[in-house]
């Protein structure tokens, strides 16, 4: 049986790293499909969601990550956090009922120009992933610095420190996804 897995990344740009880094670790992943949610949501506004309820881009998420097996999330790093475009989607998803993340297995990782590669990111991930109740894939850390060299014209990652990196988070998502079947 294939398994689904959904990349998030935290970027909008066409030639992101993090996207690219979701697309490298899908592949070091091996057998498994990998579908890539769409953050180009509008703001969260309550108002507008006591008016329309979520909008439809919004639940297209959310069943996305409802239908996963696994979610690879990836941030760049704004000004020491994660980016409003990624906030902004997690805050739409937390109005969900029923939660979609609950249980979920969700690897984090992140891809910056600097020299920490987005850990503090990474870190204020994990804190906006605690309410959610999501089974956050215990491995280390993946964080990718001066990320605009960091990969080939094909997308592929140069460093082989990071491909092994990857790997390892790679195969704890698959056990995290093993155990909950």
């Amino acid at each position: 049986m294939t398994i689904k897995l959904l990349g998030i990344s935290g970027s909008l740009r066409t030639d992101a790293t993090n996207t690219k880094l979701i697309r490298a670790a899908a592949q070091l992943f091996k057998g498994a499909e990998l579908v890539e949610a769409d953050l180009n949501l509008p703001l969260y506004n309550g108002d507008d969601e006591d008016r329309e309820g979520l909008p439809d881009a919004v639940q297209t998420l959310v069943t996305q990550i409802q239908s996963a097996d696994g979610v690879l999330i990836s941030t760049p790093e704004y000004n020491a956090g994660i980016t409003g475009v990624l906030k902004n989607a997690l805050d739409w998803v937390s109005r969900s009922k029923p939660q979609p993340w609950t249980g979920k297995p969700v690897a984090l990782m992140s891809a910056a120009a600097g020299r920490a590669g987005g850990i503090r990111a990474q870190t204020m991930l994990r804190s906006c992933m605690t309410p959610f109740n999501a089974r956050i894939v215990p491995a280390s850390e993946i964080a990718i610095a001066s990320s605009g060299s960091a990969f080939t014209e094909d997308g592929t990652l140069e460093s082989d420190r990071y491909v092994a990196s990857v790997k390892r988070l790679m195969e704890a998502l698959r056990l995290e996804i093993e155990r909950g079947r």
